[in-house]
């Protein structure tokens, strides 16, 4: 039996705080994460190999043949050609980066023991179209094409449920779709920027205006009012209001009311306050500079738009304001008047006048309870995981003592 494994490499740390408590490859980018793109693209399982202390959530699992693939890699259908033409020994690289490889199960093993396979015949992707993640505004900025890519090969050859004749639809009415169970109601639809998909159980409520291209994934709400604009992923059991553009919410996060979302991507059981709002252009119009966990800097993004990155499990209070360029680690609570800093360390509390350190029994306490909400436990390897992060970005927080 074939085994797909998808790799983490030194592009993960450039996806910090998001890739703090997954593997690259469980990003959302378009309507499905990336793994579950190779697994529709491959019809098979895939495993990981990842950072130490999420290997047990994410485990390796290995048979005969072993197609190992860069977590950072879209599937697309040249690729994925070339990829099932491939012969035991051969890799496909972009430059000096492994894009992906073909190995028996002693390579594997040996890979998993000592880090090593061996020689490989490389061939160069050169000229292969495909999309892949080497920063966090990659994420949004490819996020459009990426909805278009996941939109074709979800709905070849299927019937979309019934729109309710209650609804405006300015475009093609054939580049909307609604799986089992979605309710859109007395919505503007445009798609003529981009196709609008609806999953499973998800609900568009009154007077929301929508331009594609939009994902709104399964049991996603998109409250009355709200205004959405293209390029724009909201993950599974989210819920959003006021005004997006161009934003990934990778799931189970809440933007519930007023305030403006542009350019960002927000992780998992995250919460934004009513009327919290991030600036996605600076005044001088200069390319945004990012902060940077490899480097520990700001990076030039050579963007003129780009807003929030936040980790999975922080939250904001009412009125929160974030400067262009912000990012906030995992398990903060940012709150207050005024402008933050453009960095917040993970288990941070406060806001412009200075922070503490969240201790991680209250942030245990608070997952615990927002999980609950959706039916998830917030177990032991959760715990762990976070407790890992915590640790490992303990010199982030220079307010606390050596």
């Amino acid at each position: 039996m074939v085994r797909i494994i998808l790799f983490d490499n030194e592009t993960r740390g450039r996806l910090l705080p998001l890739t703090f408590i997954r593997p690259t490859c469980e990003i959302r980018i378009g309507i499905l994460t990336i793994r579950e793109k190779w697994e529709r693209w491959l019809k098979g399982k895939v495993s990981y190999i990842t950072q130490d202390y999420l290997s047990e959530k994410y485990p390796i699992d290995h048979s005969k043949v072993n197609y190992i693939i860069n977590g950072s890699v879209l599937p697309s259908p040249q690729l994925v050609r070339l990829i099932q033409q491939m012969d035991f020994n051969e890799a496909f690289l972009r430059g000096e980066e492994l894009i992906a490889a073909k190995l028996d199960e002693e390579q594997i093993e040996n890979l998993i023991r000592d880090d090593d396979i061996g020689e490989l015949r490389g061939f160069d992707l050169e000229g292969t179209d495909y999309l892949k993640v080497d920063n966090l505004w990659d994420i949004f900025t490819q996020n459009g094409q990426a909805i278009e890519e996941d939109f074709e090969l979800l709905t070849k050859g299927r019937q979309s449920q019934p729109l309710s004749d209650t609804n405006r639809v300015l475009g093609p009415a054939e580049k909307i779709f609604l799986e089992e169970g979605a309710k859109v109601e007395c919505a503007t639809l445009n798609t003529t920027g981009g196709p609008i998909y609806i999953g499973k159980e998800a609900e568009v409520m009154e007077g929301s205006h929508i331009r594609g291209g939009l994902a709104l994934c399964e049991k996603g709400t998109i409250k009355m009012g709200t205004r959405v604009y293209g390029g724009t992923t909201i993950g599974p059991h989210s819920k959003v209001s006021g005004e997006l553009h161009n934003c990934v919410l990778l799931g189970y996060s809440n933007k519930a009311h007023e305030g403006y979302l542009g350019n960002s991507v927000i992780g998992e059981w995250c919460n934004l306050g009513a009327d919290a709002n991030t600036s996605n252009l600076k005044n001088n119009y200069e390319p945004v500079k990012l902060w940077d966990y490899p480097s520990e800097s700001f990076v030039d993004t050579g963007q003129q738009f780009c807003g929030l990155i936040m980790g999975d499990h922080s939250k904001t209070g009412i009125n929160t304001m974030f400067n262009t360029g912000t990012v906030v680690g995992v398990s903060s609570n940012v709150f207050g008047e005024g402008f933050p800093r453009n960095f917040i360390p993970s288990f941070s509390w406060g806001g412009k006048h200075g922070f503490q350190t969240f201790r991680t029994d209250k942030a245990f306490e608070t997952a615990e309870r927002v999980m609950a909400r959706r039916g998830v436990d917030f177990d032991v390897q959760e715990r762990l995981i976070l407790l890992r992060v915590f640790e490992d970005t303990t010199r982030y927080r220079r307010w606390e003592k050596p």
